[in-house]
C-alpha cells in the first residue's frame, strides 16, 4: 500500500467528506475552485483509483458515480499498520507514537484495549 498522489488525495478527500456517491463532474467542479483541471484529468485519476481498488463505481445514466471502498479512518489505520510493520520495532514505534497522544486519544485507546480484552477473554 502506498500514500496517494496529490490529486488522488484531493479526490479521495472530497469523496470521504461528502460521504455520498459522486460523479467526475461533481468532483471536478469542486476541485476547480482551487485549481484549473481538465475533465479528462480528473476522470483518469478517478478511474485509476477505481482500478487500484480504492473506489467502487456504478453507472448512473451515461456517467459513473464513485464511492470510496474504505473510510478515511480505515485508510489511515492501514497506513499506520504499514508504518509499524516497516519500523523494525513495532512495539517501540507504537509507544513513541502514544507519547504524543492527547488525553482524549489515550482514553480512546484504553477503552479499545478493554473491549479487546473482554472479547479475547470471552472467546
Amino acid at each position: 500500500m502506498r500514500d496517494f498522489g496529490d490529486l488522488e488525495a484531493a479526490v479521495m478527500d472530497r469523496l470521504w467528506t461528502w460521504a455520498k456517491p459522486a460523479s467526475v463532474r461533481e468532483v471536478l467542479n469542486d476541485l476547480n475552485k482551487d485549481r484549473d483541471l481538465a475533465y479528462t484529468t480528473v476522470m483518469t485519476v478517478m478511474d485509476n483509483l477505481y482500478r487500484k481498488g480504492w473506489l467502487t463505481r456504478e453507472l448512473d445514466g451515461r456517467a459513473y458515480r464513485y464511492v470510496p471502498v474504505s473510510s478515511r479512518q480505515e485508510y489511515s489505520a492501514e497506513l499506520m499498520r504499514e508504518v509499524l510493520d516497516h519500523s523494525g520495532d513495532s512495539a517501540t514505534t507504537l509507544l513513541r507514537f502514544m507519547d504524543d497522544m492527547s488525553a482524549e486519544e489515550a482514553e480512546a485507546v484504553r477503552k479499545a484495549l478493554r473491549r479487546r480484552q473482554k472479547r479475547t477473554s470471552a472467546g
